[in-house]
């Protein structure tokens, strides 16, 4: 059996056509063997925190890539809840991946950041918190 020519086309009406009438078996004589991975996997990229900083009400990261992420500080209770010199009082840990407040006892991750994703500490232990300064 003559192996069947391939079309030289993009349109995906054609193309379609052709495979209704072929398979892939039609092109064994064709095939090769793969012996090297024909895609590799790139490690996905994470920006590092650089830089943090509050305005107003909003929270304000640079990234090591240039990129600025921000987020209302309304999804940090602890961050809206403290004074402005307990918010600039910040370090970065984990190599940026991440940045600490120690008077604030709050930590928020790049990647966090990056996904929009909000604090998850319960009503309860905010409260506590609250409490354990004062604060109700």
């Amino acid at each position: 059996m003559k192996t069947p020519r391939l079309p030289s086309t993009n349109d995906p009406e054609e193309l379609a056509r052709f495979w209704q009438e072929h398979d892939i078996t039609d092109f064994e004589d064709k095939l090769e063997d793969v012996t090297e991975p024909v895609f590799a996997r790139a490690e996905p990229f994470i920006a590092t925190i650089v830089k943090v900083h509050c305005h107003e009400d909003t929270l304000i990261v640079v990234l090591s890539d240039g990129s600025e992420v921000r987020a209302p500080l309304s999804w940090h209770p602890r961050l809206r809840h403290g004074t402005e010199a307990e918010r600039a009082n910040w370090r970065l840990i984990g190599n940026g991946v991440g940045v600490h407040w120690p008077d604030l006892d709050e930590d928020i991750g790049v990647e966090g950041l990056v996904l929009g994703k909000r604090s998850r500490e319960s009503e309860a232990s905010l409260a506590g918190w609250l409490k354990s300064r004062g604060q109700s």
